[in-house]
């Protein structure tokens, strides 16, 4: 489909060509970013302002299309000889930014960071039955497990896995966070904190003739309403901006919107570690106090639908929540069970949220009136990007609004995100039966079996209000109409590289 996508961009140009439109002189792609990236290392760095860098910097060995198939990407194949051992077979004539070839080597070297637990790295509970990872030859590298991973290829689509170069790592002190050296299409030519991130072409990039741009700008822009400015003057040629925006384009010839579900969703997330947050009570009350429908009304326009953890776009995994006592408001019974927790007056709470997204602040906004309504005092503390992701990792909050991707798999919905020892648990949560549930669905091969015992295991997770889930958004990208070549997908949302920009 890649392919098609390619082809497609080149005859735009072609038939532009045909009817009088040139190529612009200045083939610079300008994106408006809400934030500022907190760190650029892949497997570190896990904010939206990071990842959408670092995407288009590093790469990974698979990827997936926009209908959902796992397909090769720096691996240019791969085989299963047994339950327990995959053997990938990468492209020769893969670069790095920095000139070398991409060998085996890198890949096991990757992992061996990736696996290292004094590295921090963020993908790393999703490779945890990884027993060894071996070069068999300079093309060729085996990875044997412990037991059956269901996920295991899916997982490797994650920028969390990119493969990255020993030497570049070696020269900066073990850090990725502000250099980086990829081989993806695009490579990191300076980055100007709070003002751009500058993209330049990657000359030996493997896929023969892209990017067809010259490079892709990152301005640093947090306010919508500049945003919205920058692109009707044509300063930027791209964003993504809040529902209520389309209407105020939609008589503008020069700006087209593409929209498409997400993967997302927004959460409260408690810290079990302070109380009340550690009483199961407590946070079903917070639940029950919440009115779904009424949060996607007033906070996201209506553009969005009610889910849980698993995105309701993976039909095949996710449960039906709107039938789930825990998503339907009940005033009366959550001040019952404050009082039943010894909070009959209710309590006072400090609401983290990341002040550079306006959809997360209008969600924490709507969700300080709702709760009110049970006697939950909330306090909202607004936090720039970086002091708010450090605050995540750190456990240095009460509640924290946000918003995460499910991913593609439910193993990263539920297991990285809610299992003990999953690499996102920064919560403190855990219940033996939900580890159990998800440890079982890990190792599990067949479909239905595995899809059972993850309907089981979000049941408990709503019932424990681990967090509590509103909402899965859509996205809507407002593209310059000089643009072309460009399609927004749910799985690679910014992909440049077959984009052009016409005069």
């Amino acid at each position: 489909m890649k392919r098609i996508v390619a082809i497609v961009a080149m005859l735009a140009v072609a038939f532009g060509a045909a009817f009088g439109q040139k190529l612009a002189d200045k083939q610079v792609l300008i994106v408006g970013a809400d934030a500022n990236p907190a760190g650029i290392d892949p497997h570190k760095s896990t904010a939206y302002s990071s990842v959408r860098i670092t995407n288009r910097i590093y790469e990974t060995l698979v990827d997936m299309d926009e209908t959902g198939k796992l397909v090769g990407k720096l691996a240019e194949s791969w085989t299963n000889p047994n339950d327990t051992t995959y053997v990938f077979t990468v492209r020769k004539g893969v670069y790095f930014h920095n000139g070398r070839e991409m060998t085996a080597q890198d890949v096991k070297y990757t992992f061996d960071r990736i696996l290292d637990p004094a590295n921090g790295c963020t993908g790393r509970s999703n490779f945890k039955l990884v027993e060894s990872v071996n070069v068999l030859d300079k093309y060729r590298v085996e990875f044997k497990l412990s037991q059956p991973l269901a996920p295991f290829l899916s997982n490797f689509t994650s920028i969390y896995t990119a493969i990255i170069a020993k030497e570049v790592l070696d020269a900066n002190a073990g850090s990725l966070a502000n250099v980086a050296c990829g081989t993806g299409p695009f490579k990191l030519a300076e980055w100007i904190p709070d003002n751009q991130v500058r993209l330049v072409k990657h000359d030996k990039y493997w896929l023969a003739g892209y990017p067809k741009l010259d490079g892709v700008t990152y301005m640093i822009i947090p306010d919508e309403s500049a945003r919205l400015a920058a692109l009707r003057t044509g300063s930027i040629h791209y964003t993504t901006l809040s529902a209520q925006n389309v209407e105020l384009v939609k008589k503008n010839r020069n700006i087209v919107v593409k929209s498409f579900q997400t993967r997302d969703y927004y959460f409260l997330g408690f810290n079990f570690t302070q109380k009340p947050f550690d009483d199961v009570k407590v946070r079903q009350a917070f639940s029950l106090a919440v009115d779904r429908p009424d949060l996607i009304r007033k906070a996201l326009k209506g553009e969005g639908v009610i889910a849980g953890a698993v995105s309701p776009t993976l039909k095949q995994w996710a449960i039906d929540v709107s039938k789930n006592t825990w998503f339907r408001k009940n005033q009366t019974k959550a001040k019952a069970l404050l009082a039943e927790a010894g909070y009959a007056s209710g309590i006072d709470v400090e609401m983290t949220v990341p002040s550079s997204y306006p959809d997360v602040v209008a969600i924490s906004q709507v969700l300080q009136q709702q709760l009110a309504g049970v006697g939950i005092r909330v306090t909202l503390k607004q936090m720039e990007i970086g002091q708010y992701v450090d605050a995540w990792k750190k456990k240095g909050h009460q509640v924290m609004a946000g918003k995460n991707g499910a991913g593609i798999d439910p193993d990263r919905s539920l297991y990285f995100f809610f299992h003990s020892t999953g690499s996102a648990n920064v919560w403190g949560y855990s219940n033996p039966d939900f580890d159990k549930l998800v440890e079982e669905a890990k190792v599990t091969l067949d479909q239905a079996k595995r899809s059972a015992l993850y309907n089981q295991a979000q049941e408990i997770l709503y019932q424990d209000a681990a967090n509590l889930f509103f909402a899965s958004p859509m996205t809507y990208c407002f593209i310059n109409a000089k643009v072309k070549g460009f399609e927004p997908i749910v799985s690679n949302p910014e992909d440049f590289k077959f984009a052009t920009i016409l005069k």
